[in-house]
């Protein structure tokens, strides 16, 4: 299984790297993306990262699923790249699951993904997401939409993701072993 994980500036840490290091441990293979012209992107605290490539550099046929971090401005920078927007256009049009946290569902409301659909985000960026029932959960699966509340739900999502696509065993396994059930 192949995630892209679209960075950008401005996005928030802890929702990025969470998901993506709950993911790698169930050995789901996360690619970190770039949507600039070099891999370095500088987080909403001032870390930053180098992503494992760049956004022009993949066509994305391959992805199991996209998903995105929030963060601002990160969230904003996300939804202006037009390039972006058509790749999740495309992916969701193959009927593929789609990922994002905190304010990035903003991007799935802005392309009309998100009619119909449970969702949560953080508080104030519902308005993004037209047609949706708002759930304000910590994080919400309806069908192939996964997303999350912010940056207490970056476990949590990282966790249904790996349910999603390794199992709840897998899921639990790994629940277990970072103690996140000792909370």
């Amino acid at each position: 299984m192949k995630i892209y994980t679209f960075l950008a500036n401005g996005f928030e840490e802890v929702e990025a790297l969470g998901p993506i290091d709950v993911c790698r441990r169930a050995g789901l293979e996360v690619v970190t993306v770039s949507i600039y012209d070099t891999e370095i992107v500088e987080g909403a605290h001032g870390v930053k990262m180098i992503a494992d490539t760049k956004f022009a550099d993949n066509d994305y046929s391959d992805a199991d699923m996209l998903f995105l971090p929030g963060g601002m401005p990160g969230s904003t920078n996300l939804d202006a790249h037009e390039g972006l927007r058509n790749a999740i256009t495309a992916h969701n049009a193959a009927g593929k699951p789609l990922a994002a946290i905190c304010a990035a569902p903003l991007v799935y409301g802005n392309l009309g993904l998100a009619e119909g659909k449970n969702m949560t985000c953080y508080p104030g960026f519902e308005k993004f997401l037209t047609g949706a029932n708002y759930t304000a959960s910590l994080v919400e699966v309806d069908g192939k939409m996964f997303t999350g509340k912010g940056p207490a739900a970056a476990l949590g999502l990282g966790y249904a993701i790996v349910e999603y696509f390794c199992g709840i065993e897998t899921a639990d396994a790994l629940r277990a072993g970072m103690m996140y059930n000792d909370l």
